[in-house]
């Protein structure tokens, strides 16, 4: 087994927007970088990209939904550097079956399709959470939507999922204040500049209007999440577009 002497981070959702400015932010705090997405499309740039900055990377495919595919990545990563010691699940996806359907139309299947994508992250959690507990310290950090706390009919299923990320995360930071382990969570509200989605929404103005009145910042957020593993001192920053 081959261990790196420096602190590792895997990056759950890496793409052009907030999972590379996390990537870049931890990365300069000394963290290799282990990126994880469900392509490799953009993976060389991706790693040239933090090479650059002077950081340590590599990349894997690994859809979070695929329970044995994500255990197997972790797996890979935790034998090459000898554990992980910060994760940040934040993935994201324009797939027809990740597109909301209004609170008012929702069934439970919805309701099911939208918490596919919370699930992975109590599995991916139940991975690395043991051994950053028997080392006595790591992060946990989690990225959600700001209909987690603001009412957004539109949004419908996802805002369910939303608020039940929201709320594992702040639970998780609950149990784990005495065990030095730190748990927290970015609730945002608002298109991210340079991510798919951003990206997605400004290519069809004629759908989604001036994309630019509701964008934020990917490495402002980037930034508060490292704040909040490195003060400490509160669960969750909030990022709203919207006043």
């Amino acid at each position: 087994m081959s261990v790196s002497p420096r602190r590792t981070a895997v990056v759950i959702g890496a793409g052009p927007g907030l999972g590379m400015s996390v990537a870049h932010r931890v990365g300069r705090e000394g963290y290799t970088v282990a990126l994880v997405s469900r392509s490799d499309v953009r993976h060389a740039g991706y790693v040239k990209s933090l090479a650059e900055a002077g950081i340590e990377a590599e990349a894997h495919v690994a859809d979070v939904r695929d329970r044995d595919l994500i255990s197997a990545t972790l797996d890979a990563v935790t034998e090459r550097h000898g554990g992980v010691d910060l994760l940040y699940y934040g993935p994201g996806a324009l797939d027809p079956d990740a597109h909301p359907t209004p609170i008012t139309r929702i069934d439970s299947d919805d309701v099911r399709t939208a918490m596919s994508w919370v699930y992975p992250a109590v599995d991916v959690v139940a991975k690395v959470l043991p051994g950053m507990i028997e080392r006595g310290e790591g992060a946990l950090l989690f990225a959600g939507g700001l209909s987690a706390v603001v009412p957004m009919p539109p949004l419908g299923n996802l805002a369910l999922s939303s608020a039940a990320l929201r709320n594992y995360a702040l639970t998780l930071h609950a149990g784990l204040a005495d065990q030095g382990v730190y748990a927290g969570t970015l609730t945002i509200g608002g298109l991210i500049e340079r991510g798919d989605i951003h990206r997605f929404v400004k290519s069809n103005p004629e759908r989604f209007g001036d994309a630019g009145v509701s964008s934020l910042d990917p490495d402002e957020i980037a930034d508060a999440a490292w704040r909040l593993y490195a003060d400490r001192d509160r669960p969750e920053v909030v990022f709203s577009a919207f006043g």
